[in-house]
């Protein structure tokens, strides 16, 4: 029997970056308002693993060395997969406006 070749159906992968998870949320929902108002179909937003970077720090380079404080950055992920895009949703999502300390990636996959 022949394999059954699936069709890739193309999507616009939007990935995003925030210090804040309430803001990653907020941004997600403008984005999925702003896709499903124009009549598009959404898969997501998926939640990826929290990135947690950590630095100790010395208090005092020479007499106190074995006290140390450490600081953690997290950052938030999220993933939203837009399925069929058409130059409208394009539009409208490069002219959006998303709040500050936000880092959105847009990539056309498939």
């Amino acid at each position: 029997m022949e394999k059954e070749e699936k069709k890739q159906v193309p999507k616009l992968r939007i990935k995003i970056k925030a210090y804040d998870w309430r803001v990653a949320d907020n941004c997600c929902r403008q984005i999925i308002e702003t896709v499903k108002t124009y009549g598009g179909r959404i898969s997501g937003p998926v939640p990826l693993p929290t990135e947690i970077r950590r630095y100790t720090v010395l208090r005092s380079p020479f007499v106190h060395k074995d006290s140390r404080e450490q600081f953690e950055i997290r950052i938030h992920k999220r993933l939203i997969d837009v399925l069929e895009p058409d130059p409208k949703i394009i539009e409208a999502l490069q002219a959006l406006t998303l709040p500050s300390g936000v880092d959105v990636e847009i990539k056309m996959v498939g």
